[in-house]
Formats: structure tokens, sequence, C-alpha cells
């Protein structure tokens, strides 16, 4: 077992170990193999360095590199997955985006209610009594129902 332990620990074992990691990663993506991968490859990049100096670090030294750095990587992934995972999406809130849009009716509004065309898509609408091919501009959404106000073009 001593045997084991005193064989050096070159730059391209942890080059192997760093493929080996995006390897896995891509094969189950979970974000956590990418950093590790990433440590993996920096500690080989030291331990090359290194031997160009003509000095290889034992590999202690490098365990030890590789440790430092895969917390050091783990914990910026943290830290950058807390701000992704804070900013707002516009996922399944389609209507928010043609706010301020102009479009026409397509049926007349009556008692508050009538429909737009937007594209090929027929949306709820609400708004003041105006007749069917009327210019209208977004104002709001509720839910899946346009808030839209007439208005003449300048």
């Amino acid at each position: 077992m001593t045997e084991l332990l005193a064989l050096p620990l070159d730059h391209w074992h942890w080059w192997i170990a760093a493929a080996a990691m995006f390897v896995i990663e891509m094969a189950a993506p979970g974000i956590l193999f990418l950093w590790l991968g990433l440590a993996a490859l920096a500690t080989g990049l030291i331990a090359f360095a290194g031997a160009l100096l003509g000095h290889l670090p034992g590999w202690e030294v490098q365990a030890l590199a590789f440790a430092v750095l895969a917390v050091a990587n783990l914990a910026l992934a943290r830290r950058l997955r807390g701000r992704v995972a804070r900013a707002p999406s516009a996922l399944n809130r389609r209507g928010e985006e043609l706010v301020g849009r102009d479009f026409v009716l397509a049926e007349a509004i009556k008692d508050g209610r009538g429909r737009v065309r937007v594209g090929d898509t027929l949306w709820l609408a609400r708004g003041p009594e105006l007749p069917a091919g009327a210019r209208v501009r977004v104002v709001g959404v509720d839910g899946t129902t346009l808030m839209v106000e007439g208005f003449t073009e300048p």
C-alpha cells in the first residue's frame, strides 16, 4: 500500500480526472462535477508548472491544492446560483411582453369584453366599448386577459 503512495502524481493524472468529471457532468448534469473538474484542471496546471520549474509537488500538496480549489469553486457556484435563482423570469407570463404594443380588435368590446388578434392568436381583452377593427394599445395584463385602451394614430 505504501508503494502506491510513493508513486508520483503527474499533471496528466489531474487532466484525465478533469476530463472524466466533465464527461460525468454532461451525462448527468447537476453542475457539481463541472466545478470539481475545473479544480482538477487547475491542480493539473499547478503540477505542470511545478514540473517545468524542476520540482513536481508531492501528492499531498496536489491533493491539498485540489481540495482547496474544489471548495472555493463550489462556494463560487453556490453564490452564482443564488444570483441566477433570484432573477425574475417571464416564463409563463407571455402577456407581459405585449404591454405597450398596438393591435387591432378582432371582436368588438361590448360590456367591457372583446378579443384582440395577436399574430395568429386571439386574446381576451378588457377595455372601453370599441368596434371591431379599432386600434388598441395594451396597457396591462390580468392573467390571460389583456387590458386595452383605444387610441387614434397621430
